[in-house]
């Protein structure tokens, strides 16, 4: 039957050209080979700095970190941030300094608070407190003035004493001092109104610097 001869004939060809042809599972053929192929270490960890660094700037130990969890070896990591370092891709001096007028400014976040971030961030002492020199004593109260200025306006319809503890507790989450918190909040509630003056009046800043004060979760 010429059409079974034929039928057979097809599937003895198509069996021939299938073992004939490269298989992707074969680890030496084809695109298989190319999927399964591993990548060049180092080109891989420049692969992963380049995305973090496409996010956002980062420090050194930032990228070692990124790297460590995908597994580059240390020395690798090693090798690529210092080439990184020389060509000036990263700069920790330099993310510290612009770390710290962007969350001042934008945030206002204390000397204190700016400091324990770039800790985290593994910037070094050295390069912390450098950045810190260009955030004056009398700049920082002034933000914290500002942002008590701020505040006591939404707080405007408050109590006075419940005004004061949201205030303080909101300057204490951005690091500010209990002893500058306590003072500034006394001053701005002076000003507003009769009631909240006479409450001011009753605040005792070095008794209440002293105590634990319960930061509002607003």
């Amino acid at each position: 039957m010429p059409g079974w001869g034929n039928r057979r004939g097809g599937r003895r060809r198509s069996a021939e050209d299938a073992e004939s042809s490269p298989s992707t599972d074969d680890p030496g053929s084809g695109r298989g080979a190319s999927r399964s192929a591993p990548a060049d270490p180092r080109e891989a960890a420049r692969e992963i700095c380049l995305r973090q660094l496409a996010v956002r700037p980062r420090t050194r130990a930032e990228l070692a970190t990124a790297m460590r969890k995908h597994g580059v070896a240390d020395d690798i990591a090693a090798e690529i941030l210092d080439r990184y370092d020389e060509v000036g891709i990263i700069d920790d001096a330099a993310f510290a300094r612009a770390w710290v007028t962007s969350r001042h400014h934008g945030r206002g976040l204390s000397r204190r608070a700016l400091a324990g971030e770039l800790r985290r961030k593994g910037v070094s002492s050295d390069e912390v407190g450098e950045a810190l020199d260009q955030l004056a004593p009398d700049v920082e109260e002034q933000t914290a003035r500002d942002l008590v200025a701020r505040r006591l306006r939404v707080e405007s319809n408050a109590a006075p004493e419940v005004a004061f503890r949201r205030i303080v507790g909101m300057l204490a989450r951005k690091g500010y001092p209990p002893g500058l918190a306590i003072r500034l909040v006394k001053e701005a509630l002076a000003d507003r109104d009769a009631a909240a003056a006479e409450f001011a009046d009753s605040i005792d800043p070095d008794a209440l610097a002293d105590s634990t004060l319960e930061p509002d979760s607003r």
